[in-house]
């Protein structure tokens, strides 16, 4: 048990024994931090675990308070464990979702990526600039499919650091994760195969999807536990299933990391089916607390697993430089990325090769995560404070989303029309389903740096949605 789920334990058990009354009003979250000699990040997420639970509340500008009355948490959007789509068509929603808070004016709390200030941009242009300047003729015919010899076994060695043995030989470079994940579908599918995806699920799947003329069969995931996994099996036992496309760590847009188990017990229903997992894995750096999760392909002993990532969300997105982990597939994939990009950008992959040189990506990379947890817990508190009661903001220990649920029947669509007159962008829930089961939930983006600006913002939202409720 960790050490937030312990301080949220004890003080249920001293509201069942009546220490705090309803109605109370709990010690604050630094008094708390002195109390128990925990860090402050630790109170505040055995806070966030007792709101979710309906054991206390927050009152804005007031702090916390135990529950007048036992509270049940509201039960996600019920959707059918499996949804099958024979044609999915959800590109021109996501296209104009996009392209509508792209104006640099708008809060990109839509945004997918983090704020491009976190990364170390002056380090990798000098590296950028070193390249350049030394590169050869033969560097573009060097860094063809598979891609920079050093980048890869710098990738491996990345991977033996967590136990995983993968062969320079395996791994493809990409022009980013997207690439990666689009080459890895097409190289194991036919126009017209069944892929599973979750529900909800990362929208790049579903622009693959509709792409390749793959029908998708979207199986119930909870913003907690993360993928159903009986449903899953029902589906494999009556469907065709040639691919399964899974986020299992910092999932997007629910923000859950599958436990050990379950990653295992995923893998042995996929190997018992036969079935191909695509593993989106480009979250895994953005992890909080000591211990990087491990991917499901760990658990892979039957090369069953394409795992693919990138640098993009944790180092560089202007570099777009990407990898699939390929096992015996990697093949295919190079004569795959050789009839479409041909390759990935020679000098960024060697600009890259010389900043990991440095050794400084790990140093980063811990900062990142300080400064990506500081900042979700920033935005959940203004959050809290300025929506209505009736909003939830379900909340995961790693990565830069929130998931927020309005109350029933709200559309997330009509609020984010309504935020952009304001210049205000958010992601609404039918952007990662193909079906309207989510239609009253949005993404929201905490990576940004916070100050009066983005509290104004949320304080609008909070007007918009009473607008609306009203």
């Amino acid at each position: 048990m960790k050490k937030y789920q312990r301080l949220a334990a004890q003080m249920t058990e001293q509201i069942a024994h009546g220490v705090w009354q309803p109605g109370d009003k709990l010690p604050s979250l630094r008094e708390q931090v002195v109390n128990s000699g925990m860090s402050f990040m630790t109170v505040s997420h055995a806070y966030q675990l007792l709101e979710s639970q309906g054991r206390i509340v927050a009152r804005p500008q007031s702090g916390y308070y135990v529950a007048p009355h036992p509270v049940s948490p509201r039960a996600a959007a019920s959707a059918p464990q499996v949804m099958p789509d024979n044609a999915v068509d959800i590109n021109t929603y996501i296209f104009e979702v996009l392209q509508a808070s792209r104006n640099a004016a708008v809060l990109p709390f839509a945004s997918a990526f983090p704020d491009p200030r976190l990364f170390p941009l002056p380090q990798l242009n000098r590296s950028l600039a070193q390249v350049s300047k030394t590169a050869t003729a033969m560097s573009v015919i060097e860094n063809l499919p598979p891609g920079n010899d050093e980048l890869r076994h710098a990738i491996a060695r990345r991977y033996a650091l967590q136990g995983m043995t993968i062969s320079p030989d395996e791994i493809v470079i990409t022009a980013g994760a997207l690439e990666a994940l689009n080459l890895s579908l097409q190289a194991v599918t036919e126009p017209g195969d069944w892929v599973i995806v979750e529900n909800p699920c990362f929208y790049g799947a579903l622009q693959a999807l509709e792409r390749l003329k793959l029908k998708a069969l979207s199986i119930a995931t909870d913003v907690k536990e993360g993928i159903d996994l009986d449903a899953l099996v029902q589906a494999l036992q009556h469907y065709p299933v040639k691919a399964c496309w899974l986020m299992t760590n910092s999932q997007n847009p629910l923000g859950f990391t599958l436990t050990p188990k379950k990653k295992a017990r995923l893998i042995e229903i996929l190997t018992e089916h036969n079935v191909t997992l695509i593993e989106d894995d480009v979250y895994s750096e953005l992890y909080f607390g000591r211990e990087k999760p491990l991917p499901a392909k760990a658990w892979d002993k039957q090369d069953m697993t394409l795992h693919c990532s990138s640098f993009s969300k944790c180092l560089v997105p202007g570099f777009r430089i990407g990898w699939v982990a390929a096992g015996k597939h990697a093949r295919r994939i190079q004569h795959l990325q050789l009839m479409s990009t041909l390759s990935t950008s020679s000098p960024m992959q060697l600009a890259l090769v010389d900043y990991l040189a440095t050794k400084r990506y790990d140093a980063h990379l811990r900062r990142l995560r300080r400064q990506l947890a500081e900042r979700k817990q920033m935005a959940w508190q203004s959050l809290m404070r300025s929506l209505p009661s009736e909003v939830r903001i379900h909340h995961n220990d790693s990565g830069y989303f929130l998931w927020l649920e309005l109350p029933a029947g709200m559309d997330a669509g009509t609020l984010s029309t309504r935020a952009l007159e304001h210049q205000i962008s958010i992601a609404p829930g039918k952007m990662f389903s193909t079906t309207d089961n989510w239609a009253s939930f949005f993404r929201f983006n905490t990576a940004w740096g916070w100050g009066e600006r983005e509290d104004h913002a949320v304080e609008t939202l909070g007007k918009l949605i009473r607008q609306m409720l009203n």
